[in-house]
């Protein structure tokens, strides 16, 4: 019987029933017309904005990991870098990796920010220690790794973990295929004469007071020429009008103390360039800070400060008489060490602020803390890690 639909259809149109009927008919796939006529299409998928006009395809959801490199321009040949990282990441099978430069306004935390907003598994450095820094401060507790190609002056964190510091390769490929060391992050909230607040991360130690001075004193040309050693410079500066001012402290968990300092020292890592053990005991995976507060009484007291950084700690300690020679000499006060998961310290007038090397101006109080095990850093197979 006829429906209402088959008087309303043209007489040559087909049956609709027929037409969904299978005719047996087997296809190959070059009987099915193409569904576009470009004759230029590359038969790869592409994005495209609202004119047309290519756009890059998204990574997410690709089955390849990928990394990105932040780096410091001044501190690095970055081409040959950038194919570097590229040559490998292809080699380890890894997608096409990011690139982002930093400026003398982002000193790479904002663009490792974004590195992290497209879902990398894992960030490169290369810079200085104030990338680094800042590059870590970013990266704290985001659960991705983080992989130092040493590159400038310091390499403090670098030197501190006993990474090669001469093969930029072996660091691009831990990054890649490499073991994980979990490590602290400091953290310094600092407060200003007009009380505006700022909190910023340290990897390695920062401090207030003759050290920052004497980093704030280095003339930053000479630091380009000849590297740490320009801090001779600076310090040479600072001592000449050193004056001890009046700190109260107080460490997580301990008494309040009062003392006229030259400078008080919060550290992750104790290891300074030329082999100099600031804080020999510090690790950077114990959940706590070293706290170091200098107090020489003058001009002679800066020779035993000198005597326990450079002849105690950086060689007596290292053989077993020298250990000895030290347990039977008598203490002084100018070298003060202790450990805590944190310490605050409040001063009358603003005194520098330094923190991995870089200034960060002046400040009335400073509170510290420690963030265990908040950054993942790339290292190699079989790196040691005994004492760190």
């Amino acid at each position: 019987m006829a429906s209402a639909d088959d008087h309303d259809r043209p007489a040559d149109s087909p049956d609709p029933v027929e037409a969904a009927a299978p005719d047996d008919v087997i296809r190959e796939p070059e009987d099915v017309e193409p569904d576009r006529t470009d004759e230029e299409a590359s038969g790869e998928a592409r994005r495209v904005d609202v004119e047309g006009e290519p756009q890059p395809i998204e990574d997410e959801g690709r089955p390849n990991p990928k990394a990105a490199l932040v780096y410091n321009p001044t501190k690095v040949d970055a081409d040959e870098l950038r194919q570097t990282v590229a040559d490998l990441a292809a080699e380890a099978g890894w997608s096409e990796p990011l690139f982002y430069e930093t400026t003398v306004s982002d000193l790479g935390d904002d663009v490792t920010r974004q590195a992290l907003s497209e879902n990398v598994d894992v960030v490169l450095v290369a810079g200085g220690d104030g990338t680094v820094r800042a590059v870590s401060e970013a990266m704290s507790g985001s659960g991705v790794r983080l992989a130092i190609v040493p590159s400038g002056t310091g390499n403090l964190l670098a030197r501190n973990l006993r990474l090669p510091l001469t093969e930029p390769d072996t660091m691009i490929r831990a990054a890649f295929d490499g073991d994980t060391l979990p490590m602290d992050v400091g953290w310094a909230n600092i407060r200003r004469a007009d009380g505006e607040r700022a909190e910023h991360a340290f990897v390695v130690m920062g401090g207030i007071g003759l050290d920052a001075a004497m980093i704030a004193n280095t003339n930053p040309t000479l630091k380009k020429t000849v590297g740490w050693v320009a801090y001779v410079d600076g310090a040479a500066r600072s001592l000449a009008s050193a004056k001890p001012f009046r700190v109260m402290y107080q460490l997580a968990g301990r008494r309040l103390h009062s003392a006229r300092v030259q400078s008080v020292l919060f550290a992750n890592c104790g290891s300074l360039p030329a082999g100099l053990e600031l804080v020999p005991d510090a690790s950077v995976s114990d959940g706590q800070l070293d706290i170091v507060i200098f107090q020489p009484k003058g001009a002679f007291g800066w020779v035993f400060v000198w005597r326990r950084v450079a002849w105690d700690n950086s060689f007596l300690r290292r053989f077993r008489a020298g250990r000895r020679v030290l347990s039977l000499r008598t203490k002084d006060n100018s070298v003060i060490y202790s450990r805590g998961t944190g310490i605050e310290i409040g001063t009358s007038e603003p005194h520098p602020v330094q923190l991995d090397g870089d200034e960060f101006g002046e400040a009335i109080e400073v509170d510290t803390r420690v963030d265990a095990g908040a950054l993942l850093i790339a290292i190699p197979h079989g790196h040691d890690i005994s004492g760190l």
